[in-house]
């Protein structure tokens, strides 16, 4: 659950460690741990978007130019989660560094409350029956696999974050051009009056 929150802290290892417990040892049972990992895992994502929705977009909104993120990338942000964000939270939960920031991220650009709750469900859920369901199977054995996998999944995450960079840096202006039709106006931002997101008129 902390590790959802945006803490770097070792849940995969939880998990795969009291699976193999519950497969050696039968003291556990493999439904509680996966339930529970899931759990947690839905519950952590949600208060870490609660974090980013909250005090993270104002943050970036304000001090987000001291680290070349201005108003017009926050808007391509918010872009690219409203069209893409259910697949980043889904695919996130498997990538190592996504899987702590994904929610936080998700909150901070804005993602619609409903189809993150359902694509955060369905990761979490998705991650803990085949990493806990794997993990009892196979025993010891996937305590050698589980390291190259996770290694191979942070290899692929690395070059699909590259290969995105790329894309962005050719296709930054044509975002921020199809950004800013989709959030005309000021950066909206939650204070005062100011105008609503498109996730809050039914976007």
């Amino acid at each position: 659950m902390l590790e959802s929150m945006g803490l770097p802290l070792p849940g995969e290892t939880a998990l795969i460690s009291a699976a193999l417990y519950a497969g050696t040892t039968h003291k556990l049972g493999i439904a509680s741990v996966i339930g529970v990992a899931a759990l947690a895992a839905i519950l952590g994502d949600n208060l870490g978007y609660l974090i980013g929705r909250t005090i993270g977009f104002k943050l970036l909104a304000r001090y987000g130019r001291f680290i070349r993120l201005d108003e017009a990338r926050l808007k391509i942000g918010q872009y690219l989660f409203l069209r893409h964000g259910g697949k980043i939270v889904f695919f996130g939960r498997f990538i190592a560094f996504l899987r702590a920031f994904a929610a936080l991220l998700a909150g901070a650009n804005r993602m619609a409350w409903p189809k993150f709750l359902l694509m955060n469900a369905l990761g979490g859920g998705t991650w803990a029956a085949l990493f806990g369901g794997g993990a009892y199977v196979f025993g010891e054995a996937i305590d050698r696999i589980a390291g190259p996998v996770g290694y191979g999944l942070l290899a692929v995450g690395v070059v699909f974050a590259a290969a995105g960079l790329i894309f962005f840096r050719r296709h930054e202006k044509e975002l921020a051009a199809r950004a800013h039709a989709a959030f005309p106006g000021p950066l909206p931002v939650r204070t005062g009056g100011q105008a609503p997101l498109p996730d809050d008129v039914g976007r």
